[in-house]
């Protein structure tokens, strides 16, 4: 029950900062409340530009690839609302359960509702090609 009150939460306050595409103070300590290091951790990598949006010609479909933080600075493909290519995804979200999604799905959804998105457009097969190897 929490996880869902929170998921209408968090939801919410995705809507409204993507209205306005900008983030208040008030936002940014209710996601930081409900997703804790995850969230701090996706906004370095917002503030990083490290969100990309692919997005294939003309269908419009689209995937984000987020650095990681590690030295090795891995990129995910990852759908923000549903699912990410890295290891935490499955082990703290799917797995354990103790978290609703990852740093790289937030930094996802915090660049697009923000406009810090960096864009790259593909053609379709190539998009095709991309997610084939999820």
């Amino acid at each position: 029950m929490a996880s869902t009150t929170s998921s209408l939460v968090a939801e919410r306050v995705w809507k409204d900062i993507q209205s306005s595409r900008s983030v208040t103070d008030d936002q940014l300590s209710i996601l930081n409340f409900l997703f804790g290091k995850n969230f701090e951790r996706a906004t370095r990598i917002v503030d990083q530009r490290g969100v990309k949006r692919i997005f294939g010609e003309p269908s419009g479909r689209f995937v984000f690839q987020v650095v990681g933080e590690s030295r090795r600075k891995e990129e995910y493909f990852c759908f923000p609302e549903h699912h990410c290519a890295c290891y935490s995804f499955f082990y703290e979200v799917v797995n354990k359960g103790e978290q609703l999604c990852c740093k790289h799905q937030l930094a996802a959804r915090l660049a697009l509702s923000v406009g810090a998105c960096v864009e790259v457009k593909v053609s379709d097969e190539q998009l095709a090609v991309l997610l084939s190897k999820l």
